[in-house]
């Protein structure tokens, strides 16, 4: 059985606690005692430590990476690219997972199944099979013990916030932390996902551009899931591509990000590059959907609020905004602080021009902003981020990031209002309700 057992969390605890204290005694060392470190090389050995580990703790690298200032550049611009590179299970895996999620006659059902994984994932791996009805599918697998590595790597995130809290004190981690868990667990259940991809199916079903695996539900348990095979590379694979083709798939994606925001609520939890594959004639298939985020319309119309607030220079705009978002305690000095990485997150959206995302490319003008709020935060004593800023803050630095790779160029300003134009949020409320109802009465 692949239930939490106290060996696989023992032996998980021992190979998650080598990377992730490792990690924090250098920094403290580097911070108290002036041992100088190549953070270069150390960052890259980092992350290829956790690549090799299977499951959810890259993901938690990836969170901490887009926290400002938690982590130093080196560690974070590494840790953004983690991908796993772990050896995927053998063919006597993947045998005894079939026949526990199918039954012993599993083999039945495929006219051609892959012995070898074709991609490897957090929590499972993918191997592409034909049914006897001729379709190509993707066959997800969960790894064994995956309840056991997510207790080890919840404790390790609890652990390196921890030390993160006892030498900096800029960001309250205890809201940061239960979103992280609560989205990991939810990943665990593959019959979540099946019905998160039935609902993003609802919400692009007029967006011809935009596509999502459909779901074999007699094939599909909560540790197996069958889904149609998608062709297309990853996006990052199209930045040699030619200007014009790079800025047509970098606004269907900017839409495709944001479109079920706006108007529904709801957000892809895992924006990684290779969660979106992009066909030669650049159409946007989504992968991945273990994790979506849901947002109340209140929250989303305080996003919308700050955005206001940002192009009038509206201060008492942007505090109501804060506060919708669930920001507490909120003092002048800390408003002024914010506002700064506000500022940095919303400017291509104040700007009615074609033009890049960031016209930095190496990020550093974002870093130095990044490490100034962090710093001054630091000083003013610090502040608790609601739950929600987690997805918000990594949506908006992941995004920002494969634009500036991209290097795609587009009036940000003009598609953010096309996408918020009319915006009520007893709209995306009923709007979200109708796609839920249409899910749930979907038969299977």
């Amino acid at each position: 059985m692949d239930d939490s057992s106290f060996s696989g969390r023992l032996k998980r605890y021992a190979q998650v606690t080598s990377a992730m204290t490792g990690l924090a005694s250098r920094l403290m060392g580097e911070k108290y005692l002036g041992v100088t470190i190549d953070r270069d090389r150390h960052a890259e050995d980092l992350k290829n430590l956790l690549g090799g580990l299977k499951g959810p703790l890259m993901k938690v690298a990836q969170f901490l990476a887009t926290v400002p200032g938690a982590l130093p550049r080196e560690y974070a611009d590494e840790l953004l690219e983690l991908q796993s590179n772990a050896p995927s299970m053998g063919w006597a895996f993947v045998r005894r997972r079939m026949a526990s999620e199918l039954g012993l006659n599993w083999l039945n059902n495929f006219a051609d199944f892959q012995q070898d994984a074709t991609a490897a994932a957090s929590l499972g791996q993918v191997h592409k099979a034909c049914l006897t009805t001729g379709e190509a599918v993707a066959c997800k697998l969960q790894y064994p013990n995956m309840e056991s590595v997510i207790d080890a790597d919840v404790a390790q995130l609890n652990l390196i916030l921890s030390l993160y809290e006892s030498f900096n004190n800029a960001l309250k981690t205890e809201a940061i932390r239960e979103e992280i868990e609560e989205r990991l667990r939810e990943e665990l259940n593959y019959l979540d996902e099946a019905k998160n991809l039935k609902i993003f199916q609802e919400i692009f079903r007029d967006k011809l551009d935009v596509h999502l695996p459909k779901v074999y539900e007699a094939l599909t348990t909560k540790r197996l899931l069958t889904m149609q095979w998608l062709e297309g590379n990853s996006v990052l694979h199209y930045c040699d591509a030619d200007s014009e083709f790079r800025n047509d798939i970098g606004k269907k994606l900017y839409q495709a990000w944001y479109h079920p925001f706006y108007s529904y609520g709801l957000i892809h939890g895992d924006p990684h590059p290779g969660n979106y594959k992009i066909t030669e004639d650049g159409q946007i298939n989504i992968l991945d959907l273990g994790c979506i985020r849901s947002f109340s319309g209140k929250f989303v119309s305080g996003v919308i609020e700050l955005y206001r607030a940002l192009q009038t220079n509206d201060q008492a705009r942007a505090v109501h905004a804060y506060e919708i978002w669930g920001f507490e305690n909120l003092n002048k000095e800390i408003i002024e602080i914010i506002s700064e990485w506000a500022k940095l997150l919303y400017e291509p959206l104040l700007d009615d021009r074609v033009r890049l995302i960031q016209s930095d490319l190496k990020g550093k003008v974002g870093w130095e902003t990044a490490a100034k709020v962090h710093d001054q935060l630091s000083q003013a004593g610090g502040i608790r981020p609601p739950k929600e800023f987690v997805f918000m803050d990594r949506a908006a630095v992941g995004i920002g990031s494969v634009m500036m790779r991209l290097g795609v160029q587009q009036n940000w300003h003009q598609l953010t209002e096309e996408m918020i134009q009319g915006f009520e949020p007893t709209n995306l409320e009923e709007q979200k309700a109708k796609v839920f109802r249409l899910v749930e009465a979907i038969p299977g």
